[in-house]
């Protein structure tokens, strides 16, 4: 239940963000939108702890802000590499096992590698990611663990399972 009743919070915030309109008929058409919206989700049984994961809400609100920094500093990074007449590039694809334990998490740390310019996650299966880095910097990052550390974090696991990478 508090999981239909955030839904909708969630749906009836963005309505409100993107209409930005405040007249009484449409507020009305927006809560029977969003009430029936909620209803089939509920009926479809789709609102669980991954299709709308309320637990993880304050942490992740803690973690993108280390996140955007990390973007900038590969943004420098990868442009460095690009401006460079010699173009320092130093391929590798790693192997990382995650020690995310549920589905979202290792989601949650794919996309957040493939956000950070000059790392790709070229596959994700039973928790073991093949990444694509493009420079040394990028490799180290990768190898350092603390992004694995902090999705770990959001998720909110207690598991302190210990981490293997290595080259591929």
């Amino acid at each position: 239940m508090l999981h239909a009743l955030s839904l909708g919070g969630v749906l009836g915030l963005l309505w409100l963000l993107l209409s930005g309109i405040f007249e009484g008929w449409l507020l009305a058409l927006g809560l029977g939108s969003i009430i029936v919206v909620v209803t089939f989700a509920n009926r479809m049984d789709v609102i669980d702890r991954e299709g709308h994961p309320i637990h993880i809400s304050w942490r992740a609100l803690l973690y993108w802000p280390w996140l955007a920094r990390e973007i900038v500093k590969a943004n420098w990074d990868v442009a460095r590499v690009i401006l460079s007449p010699k173009i320092p590039i130093t391929p590798k694809v790693l192997r990382i096992n995650a020690t995310q334990v549920t589905e979202l998490g290792h989601v949650f740390y794919a996309n957040s590698i493939t956000l950070t310019p000059g790392t790709v996650t070229l596959s994700l299966k039973n928790g073991a990611l093949i990444v694509h880095s493009l420079t040394k910097f990028a490799e180290k990052g990768l190898l350092s663990g603390e992004m694995d550390r902090r999705v770990h974090a959001v998720e909110g696991a207690d598991d302190n399972t210990v981490i293997s990478n290595e080259h591929v």
